[in-house]
């Protein structure tokens, strides 16, 4: 009889959920493939809103195609009025009306959590954005983020100069943070340098928190998708209760131990991607 009650009256317990709202990566290693492992592999449910479909490998990108906007909405709509979202990551972003349906979603649903990854340019190099994007995504969802995290080729895109010393990281996230984001996560690995160091800047009185993350670069060719990774990690960590900085010291960890598990391990012939189920951990309950 107890067993019949508890069918009646199950528990009301929940999973963290993420929503990724970013592009599909055909060949599994970036975008919203990379972010479903992610959160899975933290202990977190996944849902996704498709912004632009792309045919790409290890060795590049070959064709996007994007989604309508009107569409995008509808994926955004479907998943928070049922499912609810605890957190948000913000990826692959290509034409200003994107942006638009992304910022209106957040003010409609008052979106939490909101991490932003400016997704401007490939691992390989390709571009990913439409130039008259980039402007119209700062004013729009900086203002809108919890943290934006640019990596060091989006970081020159928004600032209009190259990036090319560990030093000169504190000012540029501390411009980033004038063009309205409440805090900036800048990332250096592109500065090939011995020590990685990435810079988490919070918005405040000084101007800005400073926060230096650091660790001895892991050579590997197999880092397609690190910043969606990390970003969605970020999400995630969120998602379970961690402030900003425990979210990011967390995230930061967890993807360096995903670049040294794969390390040694061939996918294709360019570019591979990270080992996200190095250490997957159980899905996580939320009261």
């Amino acid at each position: 009889m107890s067993h019949l009650n508890d069918l009646a009256h199950p528990p009301q317990l929940r999973y963290p959920r993420v929503l990724s709202i970013a592009g599909s990566d055909s060949g599994g290693g970036a975008g919203i493939q990379a972010d479903l492992k992610t959160i899975a592999a933290l202990g977190c449910f996944g849902m996704t809103a498709i912004t632009a479909l792309t045919a790409q490998n290890t060795l590049g990108v070959r064709a996007i195609q994007g989604i309508p906007a009107t569409f995008l909405k509808e994926q955004i709509a479907a998943v928070v009025e049922d499912i609810g979202v605890d957190a948000v990551k913000i990826g692959m972003l290509h034409a200003p009306d994107i942006v638009e349906a992304v910022a209106w979603a957040i003010d409609t649903y008052q979106l939490p959590n909101v991490v932003l990854d400016p997704v401007m340019v490939a691992t390989s190099g390709d571009t990913l954005i439409e130039d008259e994007t980039i402007g119209q995504l700062v004013r729009e969802l900086f203002p809108r983020a919890t943290v934006v995290t640019p990596n060091l080729d989006e970081a020159a895109l928004l600032l209009g100069r190259p990036l090319t010393r560990a030093d000169e990281l504190e000012e540029a996230a501390a411009e980033l943070l004038q063009r309205g984001a409440a805090a900036v996560l800048l990332k250096g690995g592109h500065l090939q340098e011995a020590v990685v160091t990435d810079v988490l800047a919070i918005r405040g009185e000084p101007p800005a928190y400073w926060t230096r993350l650091t660790g001895e670069r892991i050579p590997s060719d197999n880092v397609h998708g690190t910043g969606c990774t990390l970003s969605s990690a970020i999400a995630a960590f969120l998602a379970v209760g961690q402030t900003l900085e425990e979210a990011v010291q967390s995230a930061h960890g967890w993807v360096r131990g995903a670049i040294a598990a794969g390390v040694h391990v061939r996918t294709g012939r360019g570019r591979g991607p990270l080992n996200h189920g190095y250490a997957p951990v159980p899905m996580r309950l939320l009261d």
